[in-house]
């Protein structure tokens, strides 16, 4: 209907429906490049000038540490008077503690900062390429990613998605508005979304790295994290990697591939909700402008639409087989809940038996090492585990028990990245803790493909501190 459309416009076209019959089949026979299959396209990347000093400019995701204001005042004192990406974010941690109209206000200033720095000459000219990236944590790990955008038609956040990015967890909507109201104003965006690729040969990220570094390329950028973050650094992708990374994502694409014709390309590991957001944004656009939604899923655009910046996302890709990416549990933490009741409750939904753990070591030993059992820290400092011998997620089996919990006796819950958070908190808190078992990464893909996404906050790549930090931007505007 498009090209039918399109055609019956040009001057003085006098156009037999035959003849658009063949139209429309040369147009949609041309094989489309690999790419654009794989919904990738070069960004133009905004990194900022020598001048600025990264340490203070790169700040960790915004949904981090929603617990430790502590954490985000060490942060606020390190950016003082400085350029920083913190001056263009709103950390979770202060969402449940402003109103309304002070949010309001803090938008207005996130995108009155957007603006002066890129009027202000912050940033350097932008580099049009893919970056390929190597985070070092303080744990003593290597994680090797690759920058570029995706396109925002070939994702979908719903748990029946057949796109080529689909979502690991559930989508909370409601989590949505706050975040398009900075989305829907700002001129840049800067990406803590990381997506995964199921790359067990390791065909892509590793074969780029190791290019660059026969080619002896230098880094666009080296500078440390800080409070002991680790360290990253960046090298724009080189024009003669094009040819190989075609190659492999060529691969990668049919390996992917399912029976019914779906590919599924890639899986947000982190970031879900802003990847959401963005694509909430691009669809508003989209219709305002006269974006049509077909029956399909396909879209129907405008020509001054198909290239449009909102139409992607600046993400991170990493190889879920990358040996410096850890999968951790998201830990659960209850406020108000008594603790006894709480496991007793569990216990009768799904069996098992209760074990009291003298110390920290001997319960995160036994969660650690099942893929069965909930460690639970109560506020008294009570250490206690449920071993169950369920043998389907155990996350998938918890959260909904859960989510009726917190209903029945007006709860309050909160998800923790990392087991010394989980810890900590019921020292200072009338709460309790519940320690999750790790999930495998050989069948996290077949997982989602089988049965949709798991349940919110399920899993977490590494400890809090090894997310993601805000660094590289992009325009929007």
């Amino acid at each position: 209907m498009f090209i039918h459309e399109a055609a019956k416009k040009w001057p003085g076209a006098i156009i037999s429906d035959l003849c658009l019959e063949f139209i429309f089949i040369i147009f949609y026979t041309i094989p489309m490049d690999i790419f654009e299959r794989c919904a990738l396209k070069t960004p133009d990347i905004l990194l900022p000038n020598k001048t600025v000093d990264l340490t203070a400019w790169s700040v960790i995701a915004c949904d981090q540490y929603t617990q430790d204001t502590d954490y985000w005042s060490k942060v606020a004192a390190v950016a003082k008077d400085r350029y920083s990406t913190l001056h263009m974010i709103l950390p979770e941690v202060y969402l449940n503690t402003i109103s309304d109209e002070q949010r309001k206000q803090e938008i207005v200033k996130i995108q009155k900062t957007m603006k002066d720095y890129l009027a202000t000459g912050v940033f350097a000219e932008p580099i049009h390429s893919m970056l390929y990236i190597e985070r070092k944590t303080a744990y003593n790990r290597l994680r090797k990613g690759i920058i570029t955008c995706i396109d925002l038609e070939k994702y979908d956040w719903r748990p029946d998605s057949k796109a080529e990015i689909r979502a690991t967890e559930a989508t909370i909507v409601e989590r949505l508005p706050p975040r398009m109201e900075i989305r829907q104003g700002a001129v840049l965006e800067m990406p803590h979304i990381m997506l995964l690729v199921d790359d067990p040969e390791r065909m892509l990220i590793e074969q780029i790295g190791a290019s660059i570094y026969s080619s002896q390329v230098m880094p666009l950028y080296t500078t440390q994290l800080m409070l002991n973050s680790g360290s990253i650094s960046g090298w724009s992708i080189p024009a003669d990697c094009s040819a190989y990374m075609e190659k492999a994502l060529e691969k990668l694409y049919s390996a992917n591939t399912d029976a019914d014709g779906s590919v599924f390309m890639f899986a947000v590991g982190d970031g879900n909700h802003s990847l959401a957001t963005a694509k909430a944004v691009w669809d508003a656009y989209k219709r305002e402008h006269g974006g049509m939604q077909q029956a399909n899923s396909s879209i129907s655009l405008p020509a001054d639409l198909g290239n449009n910046p909102l139409r992607y996302a600046l993400v991170e890709i990493v190889n879920l087989y990358d040996s410096g990416l850890t999968f951790e549990p998201i830990h659960r933490v209850i406020f108000g809940a008594d603790t006894k009741q709480l496991i007793s409750f569990l216990q009768s939904k799904l069996g098992g038996k209760v074990i009291a753990c003298s110390d920290k070591a001997a319960l995160l030993q036994k969660v650690e090492h099942s893929s069965a059992s909930f460690g639970f820290i109560a506020a008294t400092g009570d250490l206690t585990c449920l071993e169950t011998d369920m043998t389907c997620l155990a996350v998938s089996a918890l959260q909904p028990l859960l989510d009726d919990f917190i209903k029945t006796h007006n709860l309050q819950i909160d998800y923790i990245h990392g087991s010394d958070e989980a810890f900590r908190i019921p020292q200072y808190d009338d709460a309790v803790s519940i320690l999750l078992p790790p999930i495998s990464k050989e069948s996290f893909f077949s997982t989602i493909a089988e049965s949709g996404s798991l349940p919110r906050k399920s899993f977490s790549m590494g400890e809090a501190s090894e997310k993601r930090f805000y660094l590289e931007c992009r325009k929007l505007i």
